[in-house]
C-alpha cells in the first residue's frame, strides 16, 4: 500500500513537471510561478548592480536569492526523482540519468550550482550577478519559440562549427598579414599576430571601430579585400539560421496537418465545433493561429472533394443493373 502512494505521488510529480501533455490548472500555476520567478530573478540581478539600490535594498536581495535558490533546487530534486516515470521500459535510473545530460537538465543545474560553489570558493560578486543571469535559460522549457531555436541550433550545429572554423581561419590569416605588411611602419599598433588579430576581428565582422588601422597602401588593400569577405562571412550563420528556421516550421506543419489528417479517420474532430481541441493542437506544435487556419481549411477542402467524389461514383452506375453509366 506504501508503495503504491508512493508511486502514485511521484507520478503525479511527473505529470506536472515533466509531462507536456498534461495540463490542469496546478501545472498551469506552476509553471506561470516558475516563469515569474525566473524572471524576478532576472530583474534582481539588473538592480544589484545598480550601487544606490543594492546598498538600500542588500538584505531584501539576500533573501530572495536564498528563496530562489531553494524553490530552484526543490524543483531540480524532484524534476530527477519524478522522471523515473518517462519510460515505463526503463529502468528508474536509466531515465534519470538520460535526463541529467538533457540540456534542460543542465540548464537547471547550472541555475543554481554557482550558488552552491560560493559556499566553498567565494567568487567576485559581478561574476555570481552575470551567473544567475543563467537562469533566464530556464524560460526555454516554457516557450515554443525558444525550443524551435535551439532545435534549430542543434540541428544545424555542424554548420554553423564549419562557419566558426573558418572564422577563426581568416582571422588568423588576417592577422599574420597585416602583422607583416605594417609591423615596420606601426610596431607598437601591429606589434604582434596575437595583438594584429583585434584587427582582424573588427575588420571581418565589419564592425571596423577605427582605433587601429592600415597606413600603408598595401595594408589598406588587405584591409578592403577583408571587409568584402567578411560581407559574405557575417551573411553565412544568418543563412543557415533562416534555413533551418524555414525547414523547422515546414516540419511542424507537416506534424500538425498529419496528426489532423488521424483525428479524421478516427472521427475525433470536428473543425468548427471542437476549437479547443485544435488550439490545444497548435500550441504543442507551436504555430501561429494563421498557419493552422491554411491547414485547417486545406483540409476541409480536401474532405469536400473527397465527398463529391464519393457522391459522383455512387450516381454513375445503374442502381438496378449495376453497370456505369454513360458520363
Amino acid at each position: 500500500m506504501k508503495f503504491t502512494a508512493w508511486y502514485t505521488l511521484r507520478k503525479f510529480v511527473y505529470n506536472n513537471l515533466h509531462n507536456e501533455d498534461y495540463e490542469t490548472r496546478l501545472s498551469r500555476a506552476i509553471n506561470y510561478f516558475l516563469i515569474a520567478l525566473i524572471m524576478s530573478n532576472a530583474a534582481a540581478v539588473l538592480l544589484e548592480s545598480v550601487h544606490q539600490y543594492y546598498i538600500r535594498y542588500e538584505t531584501f536581495f539576500y533573501y530572495f536569492e536564498l528563496f530562489s535558490i531553494f524553490i530552484f533546487t526543490t524543483e531540480y530534486i524532484l524534476r530527477f526523482w519524478s522522471v523515473a516515470e518517462a519510460d515505463s521500459f526503463e529502468s528508474a535510473w536509466k531515465n534519470r540519468l538520460n535526463w541529467v545530460k538533457s540540456g534542460g537538465a543542465i540548464i537547471d543545474l547550472l541555475a543554481i550550482l554557482p550558488a552552491y560553489l560560493n559556499f566553498f570558493v567565494h567568487f567576485d560578486l559581478r561574476f555570481l550577478r552575470i551567473v544567475r543571469l543563467l537562469r533566464l535559460l530556464k524560460l526555454t522549457r516554457y516557450f515554443v519559440s525558444l525550443q524551435i531555436l535551439l532545435r534549430v541550433i542543434e540541428r544545424e550545429k555542424g554548420s554553423f562549427q564549419a562557419v566558426i572554423f573558418i572564422l577563426v581561419i581568416m582571422i588568423i590569416m588576417a592577422a599574420a598579414g597585416v602583422y607583416l605588411i605594417e609591423s615596420r611602419v606601426q610596431p607598437d599598433v601591429f606589434s604582434s599576430i596575437p595583438a594584429s588579430m583585434w584587427w582582424a576581428v573588427v575588420t571581418l565582422t565589419t564592425v571596423g571601430y577605427g582605433d587601429v588601422t592600415p597606413v600603408t597602401p598595401l595594408g589598406r588593400f588587405l584591409g578592403a579585400l577583408i571587409t568584402i569577405l567578411g560581407v559574405g562571412l557575417a551573411a553565412l550563420p544568418a543563412g543557415i539560421l533562416a534555413n533551418g528556421l524555414a525547414n523547422e516550421l515546414e516540419l511542424r506543419k507537416q506534424e500538425l496537418e498529419l496528426r489532423f489528417r488521424e483525428l479524421i479517420q478516427n472521427s475525433d474532430i470536428d473543425f468548427i465545433l471542437e476549437k479547443e481541441k485544435i488550439e490545444e493542437i497548435r500550441k504543442e506544435v507551436g504555430l501561429t493561429q494563421e498557419q493552422t487556419q491554411d491547414i485547417i481549411l486545406q483540409l476541409i477542402r480536401e474532405q469536400k472533394e473527397e465527398s463529391l467524389k464519393q457522391e459522383r461514383e455512387q450516381y454513375a452506375y445503374c442502381p438496378h443493373c449495376g453497370k456505369k453509366l454513360p458520363e
